[in-house]
């Protein structure tokens, strides 16, 4: 199932190969270990996508691709999981991480921190605040990507011994 479900929704590698702005990577999107859909390689995008999804940074998909492509990770999915950080979700997710540098820290945070999403905030309030933020971040993304890739490690084990089970029964 999570096989067959992931493949239905993925791109094809090449149509993505022969786009324009990705020709200089065709060397690279062409290995086939970035595209296919196994336990090890479906578990390492997760890890790279929600690590590169809790980094406030612009080009997010660039870095989850070229670390994808490095780490023969599964490529679709590392870029599809830093979508997790949206517009919308940026600003509890940037929060919360944060909140967890500080706390690394032992620093107290900014009482009238809010984020917003332009220019004159970033440049007044980032000097303040960089140094939990990325922190809080990083240990976030980390701790996130393990605790997934042992869940689609377990997950798929158990998926398909239990349809190994199943076929084995009848």
């Amino acid at each position: 199932m999570p096989r067959k479900l992931l493949k239905k929704y993925s791109p094809d590698p090449d149509k993505i190969r022969n786009m324009k702005g990705l020709g200089f990577l065709g060397k690279w999107l062409g290995n086939p270990a970035l595209w296919h859909f196994h336990r090890h390689s479906v578990a390492r995008a997760f890890v790279i996508g929600l690590f590169w999804m809790s980094i406030p940074m612009p080009s997010q998909m660039v870095a989850a691709a070229i670390t994808a492509i490095i780490f023969r990770a599964n490529l679709p999915i590392s870029v599809a999981l830093v979508w997790i950080s949206n517009p919308l979700t940026m600003p509890p997710i940037f929060y919360f991480n944060y909140l967890v540098g500080t706390w690394i820290l032992h620093t107290p945070a900014e009482p009238s921190l809010h984020f917003e999403l332009s220019w004159h905030w970033m440049m007044t309030t980032l000097d303040h605040i960089w140094l939990p933020l990325y922190l809080g971040s990083a240990v976030v993304g980390i701790v996130l990507g393990v605790i997934f890739y042992f869940l689609i490690q377990c997950y798929w084990r158990w998926h398909v011994t239990s349809r190994w089970k199943q076929r084995h029964q009848t």
